[in-house]
C-alpha cells in the first residue's frame, strides 16, 4: 500500500506539472514584477569628442537608465513571452518541472497516502481534519527539503527569460543548472531559499490535499453528487483554490529570493526571506505579495484537477496491483 501510494501520486503529479507549466512560467515572471534588478557596473567609454569629456581624463563614464519594467497580467505576459521567444519558451525549465515532481510531489504524496491510512480511524473509515492536515505538513515538508535543488533550477529557468541576453544564465537543462549552480556557487545553492520552499510545502500540501478529502467527503455524505468525476473536479478545484490563497505570500518571497543575481564584491539583493518580504512590502506595497496570484489560481485549479482526476483514474489502474 505504501510504495503504490508513492508511484500513483508520482505519475499523477508529474502529468499535471507539465500540463501546467506554461502557467506556472507566467506566475513567476509576474512574481518578479516591480523587483528592483541590479544594473551592471557601467563600463568607461573612450575616445568621446573633448565637447563631452572632462579636461585632462581620457574617459568618461557613460551611465544608461535602466529599461522601464512592463507590468501586465497573465495573458499580456504571456503573449509577450511567446512574441519574443517564441511558443517554445513557455516550457522553458519543463525538464527540472519533471525532476521536481518526480522527487518533491511524488515523497509529498506517498507520504500523506501513508500518514492518512496510519491515523484513518478503523471504525468510521474517517480520518479527522485536524489530522489531515497534520499529514499535509509533514509530507509536505519532507517532500520539499528533497526536491529543492529541482525547485530552484526550475524557477530559474522560468525567470531567465526576463533578464537582458548579457545577463541571462542560459541553462541548457536541469542537469546543467544544477551542476553549473554547485560548481560555480557552492552545494549549499542548491537549497537556497528552502526554508522558504518548506514553508510553502507545507502549506500547499496541507491545504491542497486535506482540503480535497474534506471537500470529497462533504460531496458524497451531503449525497451531492456520486463518487465519480463530477466529485473529483468541483473537490479539486475548490482545493487548489484554498491553496492558492494560503501559498501566495511565501511564492512569491521564495521565487525572488532563488532567483536573486550574487555578484562578487556587491551585497546580496536579499539577506534572507525575511528581509526579501520587508524590502518588497515598502517597495511595492502589501499586496506585492499576492502578485501573480490570478496565474497562480489558474495555475492551481487546473494542475490540482489534472492531479487528483489522474490520481484517481491511476488508483483504478493500478488497484489489483
Amino acid at each position: 500500500m505504501g510504495l503504490k501510494g508513492f508511484v500513483e501520486g508520482g505519475i499523477a503529479s508529474i502529468v499535471a506539472g507539465c500540463s501546467t507549466h506554461p502557467l506556472d512560467l507566467i506566475k513567476v515572471r509576474m512574481q518578479l514584477q516591480g523587483e528592483k534588478v541590479q544594473a551592471p557596473t557601467p563600463q568607461p567609454i573612450h575616445n568621446l569628442r573633448p565637447a563631452f569629456a572632462t579636461v585632462g581624463t581620457t574617459a568618461t563614464t557613460l551611465h544608461v537608465p535602466a529599461p522601464q519594467l512592463r507590468l501586465g497580467g497573465p495573458i499580456s505576459v504571456g503573449a509577450r513571452i511567446v512574441q519574443t521567444d517564441g511558443v517554445a519558451a513557455l516550457f522553458s525549465g519543463v525538464s527540472a518541472t519533471v525532476l521536481r515532481q518526480t522527487l518533491y510531489s511524488t515523497t509529498r504524496m506517498g507520504l500523506y497516502d501513508v500518514l492518512k491510512h496510519k491515523w484513518t480511524d478503523p471504525d468510521t473509515t474517517h480520518i479527522p481534519l485536524a489530522k489531515k492536515i497534520a499529514a499535509g505538513l509533514i509530507a509536505g515538508a519532507v517532500g520539499a527539503a528533497v526536491g529543492n535543488p529541482a525547485d530552484v533550477a526550475m524557477v530559474r529557468m522560468q525567470a531567465d527569460g526576463r533578464l537582458p541576453a548579457a545577463q541571462r544564465r542560459n541553462y541548457k537543462s536541469v542537469v546543467d543548472a544544477i551542476t553549473r549552480m554547485a560548481r560555480q556557487e557552492g552545494v549549499a545553492s542548491l537549497w537556497r531559499g528552502s526554508a522558504l520552499t518548506v514553508n510553502r510545502a507545507m502549506i500547499v500540501t496541507a491545504s491542497q490535499l486535506a482540503s480535497y478529502d474534506q471537500f470529497k467527503e462533504m460531496i458524497l455524505e451531503r449525497h451531492v453528487m456520486s463518487d465519480g468525476l463530477g466529485t473529483h473536479v468541483t473537490a479539486s478545484f475548490a482545493a487548489g483554490f484554498v491553496a492558492a490563497v494560503a501559498s501566495n505570500p511565501v511564492d512569491v518571497i521564495k521565487t525572488r529570493v532563488m532567483t536573486m543575481k550574487l555578484e562578487a564584491g556587491r551585497a546580496a539583493p536579499y539577506s534572507g526571506a525575511l528581509d526579501c518580504a520587508i524590502k518588497t512590502v515598502r517597495a511595492e506595497g502589501p499586496m506585492a505579495l499576492y502578485k501573480g496570484f490570478i496565474p497562480t489560481v489558474s495555475r492551481q485549479g487546473p494542475f490540482t484537477v489534472v492531479l487528483f482526476v489522474t490520481l484517481e483514474q491511476v488508483k483504478k489502474i493500478l488497484k489489483d496491483f
